[in-house]
């Protein structure tokens, strides 16, 4: 009889316990479920409020930001004298020229300050699209892929003479009358900074001949001299300064096809609050004619400290 109850006793107690076990892996599966749920949930409402600009980060109102934040990052190529360029002479390195006053003018604006950091051209242009800096300066001209992948301001430096707008190609002194058209560059190898708007109009005008990227100007004139590249495009006035120093030198006949109408400033695209906010800054600088004004300041600057100007 006590065997009897006792396997009875058992047999209760092992569904008692088979029944918990069923309800605790039900309570499981309902909160896993309820938290995947939940997961979707956020990330529907994630996308829904990026979609919408409200998320933080790169969607947020720029502008914004950089009035809680107080400062302003510009990206720069120091390496183009007037627009912006070094300056040692106090013993420490500073950056000036009539880009950074520009610079300085939209920050002072806006009731900020600026934060100038330096590095080479191409570089400038990929701090701006991935959001490393607010803006660039850097002596930029309108191209169709700037206006496509970025905001870009209005023109200003737009009072130059008409050797300001001159697009050229510098050869060795003894071949410079063997370029009279576009076919003659066929097959040269013609050095061109990358995202430059001489590597812009190299593709289009030239598009027979092979591109080589260089770093800086001044290490492809020297390739030039050396025949490691056939040519060298550049700017008109940066070119005149190349040539008259080095007689080994020499500007093609041929010119590229292209009218300057000033420069312009990056910013990230669909920044449009920040784009107008800096607008605003270059219309009252070209209003009072203050860029011209930096330029001749910053040209003098240049010359008294031995740096050629462009």
């Amino acid at each position: 009889m006590k065997k009897m109850l006792t396997i009875l006793l058992a047999g209760l107690t092992a569904a008692s316990l088979l029944a918990s076990c069923g309800s605790e892996g039900n309570t499981s599966s309902t909160a896993s479920g309820s938290s995947e749920t939940s997961s979707e949930s956020s990330t529907a409402s994630s996308e829904d409020s990026a979609a919408s600009g409200e998320t933080t980060g790169e969607a947020t109102n720029r502008l914004e930001e950089i009035k809680q934040k107080g400062v302003i990052v510009l990206a720069t190529s120091p390496d183009f004298a007037p627009q912006e360029f070094e300056d040692i002479s106090s013993g420490e390195k500073t950056y000036v020229g009539c880009d950074i006053e520009l610079a300085k003018y939209i920050a002072d604006y806006i009731g900020v300050e600026l934060d100038i950091q330096a590095m080479d051209f191409q570089a400038c242009q990929a701090a701006v699209s991935t959001g490393k800096a607010d803006f660039s300066i850097s002596g930029y001209a309108w191209k169709e892929d700037r206006a496509e992948n970025y905001e870009i301001s209005d023109f200003f430096n737009v009072d130059r003479d008409e050797d300001g707008s001159r697009q050229v190609v510098i050869v060795p002194a003894d071949k410079a009358s063997e370029y009279q058209s576009p076919e003659d560059f066929a097959g040269k190898t013609i050095g061109c900074q990358n995202g430059s708007l001489q590597l812009s109009l190299t593709e289009t005008q030239l598009p027979d001949a092979e591109v080589k990227l260089i770093d800086t100007l001044g290490s492809a004139v020297l390739m030039v001299q050396n025949n490691k590249i056939d040519a060298l495009a550049c700017s008109g006035d940066q070119a005149d300064i190349y040539v008259e120093k080095n007689s080994a030198l020499a500007l093609a006949d041929w010119e590229f096809d292209y009218t300057s109408q000033g420069n312009i400033a990056l910013i990230m695209k669909g920044e449009t609050e920040l784009a107008a906010a800096i607008n605003e800054a270059i219309a009252e600088v070209n209003e009072q004619g203050l860029y011209q004004q930096w330029k001749d300041e910053a040209t003098e600057l240049a010359l008294s400290l031995g740096i050629d100007v462009n």
